[in-house]
């Protein structure tokens, strides 16, 4: 294997000659091997959307080239394409509130972006990392963004699996003719569980809203530049991203209160548990002979897929007491647990996605009417 050799302030390092990472991102990799996962997908493209926003405003400022501000732009689009996802090399649990994430963000689109221009990977005299890819802006403010950004977009994702599982509900009822305003009935209580997933999306709707309060700090005294930086970023960033992200009045009090994460984090514990409840009461009900839950596997006659999710809400309920009480450990308006708080939160929303499409497929499209 070919390398090349990279420098920074703790001395020299052998980087393979052809990753588009650098020495900040594998110094990372060294340093914090502890899960051994890394970002995911969603995240990475996030970042990649916040540095074209970024390299947008910065060159209508007439801060960075427009030359550079294409090759950043171009590369952030590979990225968000879903090329390079595999030069995101740091571990999802880091220290230093996340800010190896966002160099890896910074040398992977640089590296491309030299490349892009005619330079050589590792060189960054065309385009810089933290000259010209992550200019003015203040990283613990990225990785907050970026954390909130991709919460979002997996909550998405997440809500449009539960609603299937609310129709699947009354898909069944139809299918046998039930009623659902019989009291006590079986159409009744397949309607009772699809009312609950309907609470549980508003209750996360309404928690998702607070998320799109941010700040960005710019790293300029100049106040004037300050303020037209955040207004460019803004717009491009509502312009790229598609979402309706608005400038927090109170940008302490956007960085040192993380409620509106704490309330979705609840929200989804209690959409869990709701689930599980749900399940539980389902398995309650093929108990009683009323319906037939088919086998799974073969060593069990047990609802197993019903055990699963009962799991997966203690799994929940877990993660929501970790992200809990690394928000309550923040200091003033900073807070160095990014990395775990969005470590779980998105482990929560994607468990909670596949368990649901699970039960949907596996219990209530196939559940059957006991006809005797």
């Amino acid at each position: 294997m070919r390398y090349r050799i990279e420098k920074d302030k703790l001395g020299n390092k052998q980087i393979p000659a052809e990753a588009y990472y650098g020495i900040g991102a594998y110094r990372s990799k060294d340093t914090f091997q502890i899960t051994k996962h890394g970002l995911c997908r969603q995240m990475i493209k996030v970042f990649a959307v916040i540095k074209k926003s970024a390299a947008k405003a910065n060159a209508e400022l007439n801060l960075i080239g427009k030359d550079v501000s294409e090759a950043i732009t171009l590369s952030s689009d590979e990225i968000i394409n879903g090329r390079l996802h595999g030069q995101f090399i740091t571990d999802i649990i880091q220290g230093g509130s996340g800010s190896s994430m966002n160099t890896n963000a910074n040398e992977v689109i640089a590296n491309r972006a030299n490349e892009m221009m005619g330079g050589e990977k590792g060189k960054y005299d065309l385009v810089h990392p933290t000259k010209d890819v992550n200019l003015g802006q203040n990283t613990n403010d990225i990785v907050l963004l970026a954390g909130k950004m991709t919460t979002i977009r997996l909550t998405k994702k997440l809500l449009a699996e539960v609603k299937k599982l609310y129709n699947s509900y009354f898909e069944k009822i139809n299918e046998y003719g039930l009623s659902k305003d019989n009291m006590f009935t079986l159409g009744q209580e397949l309607a009772s569980f699809a009312q609950i997933l309907e609470r549980d999306i508003k209750r996360i709707e309404t928690a998702l809203a607070g998320l799109y309060e941010i700040r960005i700090s710019y790293s300029y005294e100049d106040k004037n530049l300050a303020n037209k930086f955040n207004e460019k970023f803004m717009k491009f960033l509502v312009m790229h991203s598609g979402e309706n992200f608005y400038q927090t009045k109170n940008p302490f009090d956007n960085g040192r209160n993380l409620d509106a994460l704490s309330w979705i984090s609840s929200a989804f514990k209690i959409m869990g548990s709701n689930l599980a409840k749900a399940a539980g009461d389902m398995a309650l009900i093929a108990e009683k002979g009323r319906v037939i839950i088919p086998q799974q596997i073969e060593e069990t006659t047990t609802p197993v897929v019903i055990e699963m999710v009962k799991q997966v809400s203690y799994y929940i309920m877990g993660n929501d007491l970790t992200i809990s009480r690394s928000i309550e450990a923040g200091e003033l308006d900073g807070n160095i647990f990014y990395p775990i708080i969005f470590a779980c939160m998105f482990e929560i929303i994607n468990l909670l996605r596949r368990i649901t499409r699970v039960y949907r497929e596996k219990v209530i499209e196939v559940l059957q009417l006991n006809e005797i």
